[in-house]
């Protein structure tokens, strides 16, 4: 098991580093303290081929020129929340409204905060912990809320993500590791790629992307991946819950087996399960990319597929589910298991 550190800039009075994670089989994992982001995944392939299987930009300097969601720690929420408002008794805390008449992805959010780090090495595992303080007001948010973030590469090909945090008021928290997968390689699109997915249910959503409200079972419906199928049975449906999004990009409540979910490359070279302790998952097929000039629009329409574990984001301003009490910490465990 090997961890290298490279800097590469200077940003928000921290060094700017890139840590990349090797293990005994050859799969590769790039880090950027750069909002406690997964960079790159690269797998050797039986055929000798070795193949890069998140989206990512082409360096590391052009993470900070935009923001990208590309494998961030994307908080304090993720996802939208109904005109920026929790009402919590008899008040309203007001949030920035980033998204027309509603907040998303926590205003300057936490992807693009430049972290501390702590890297670790032992016999079978390489990990580095990120850790941030968002302080409070930031944001709108109340607390000082500490942060934490720690990826673990091992020999088993198993990549995890462990999130905690601490706050000392109460405070809202939903936060998301934003990774875009693209099993069958950088360049390609996801209509091809196999998803099964543990969920019976999906919840349906406004033309803006806030959720109506409704829990909808997936029986006889596009969105019915409890079985292996193509990405493609939806995105390229005439549903009208896709075609209002231009895509997948919609929470699905998890029955809690494990794997919550697995995709498979269209060549079959491939494979991730993903293991988490969340109650949903966001699934988002990069239905914007493509398009405009910037960095990440470079990337291909459908370039690659989300698989947003969080509490499924909730539609009005009631935000209980999501509510961190003070001196409590909160945990997540996000896991992606590869075969190659």
């Amino acid at each position: 098991m090997k961890i290298q550190i490279k800097k590469y800039g200077y940003l928000q009075g921290k060094n700017l580093c890139e840590f990349t994670l090797t293990n005994d089989q050859g799969m590769q994992v790039k880090l950027l303290n750069y909002g406690a982001t997964a960079e790159d995944v690269l797998v050797p392939l039986k055929n000798g081929e070795e193949r890069h299987v998140i989206l990512a930009l082409n360096k590391p300097e052009d993470y900070d020129k935009e923001r990208n969601f590309l494998g961030g720690t994307v908080g304090r929420i993720a996802g939208r929340v109904y005109r920026g408002q929790w009402q919590n008794g008899p008040h309203i805390l007001q949030l920035p409204q980033n998204d027309g008449e509603n907040h998303i992805h926590g205003g300057f959010g936490t992807d693009q905060r430049v972290w501390d780090f702590r890297p670790e090495k032992g016999t079978d595992y390489v990990s580095v912990h990120f850790s941030l303080l968002d302080y409070d007001g930031h944001n709108g948010f109340p607390g000082n809320l500490q942060l934490e973030t720690t990826y673990t590469l091992t020999n088993d090909n198993e990549l995890s993500c462990q999130m905690t945090a601490y706050s000392d008021q109460l405070t809202i928290f939903n936060p998301t590791n934003h990774t875009y997968f693209c099993l069958d390689g950088l360049g390609s699109q996801v209509d091809q790629t196999l998803l099964k997915l543990d969920a019976d249910y999906y919840l349906p959503v406004k033309g803006d992307g806030v959720p109506t409200g409704e829990m909808k079972s997936v029986e006889g419906t596009v969105f019915d991946f409890r079985e292996n199928r193509p990405v493609g049975q939806a995105i390229l449906s005439d549903d009208e819950q896709i075609q209002a999004r231009n895509g997948l990009d919609h929470p699905f409540v998890l029955n809690g087996s494990k794997p919550a979910a697995v995709l498979t490359a269209s060549d079959g070279l491939v494979k991730l399960a993903l293991t988490t302790d969340a109650p949903a998952l966001v699934l988002y097929t990069a239905n914007h990319f493509g398009k405009g000039r910037s960095e990440v629009n470079t990337l291909p329409h459908f370039g690659g597929i989300t698989l947003e574990a969080q509490a499924a984001p909730l539609p009005g301003s009631d935000l209980g589910a999501i509510t961190v009490m003070p001196g409590k910490t909160w945990e997540r465990h996000i896991a992606w298991k590869y075969e190659f």
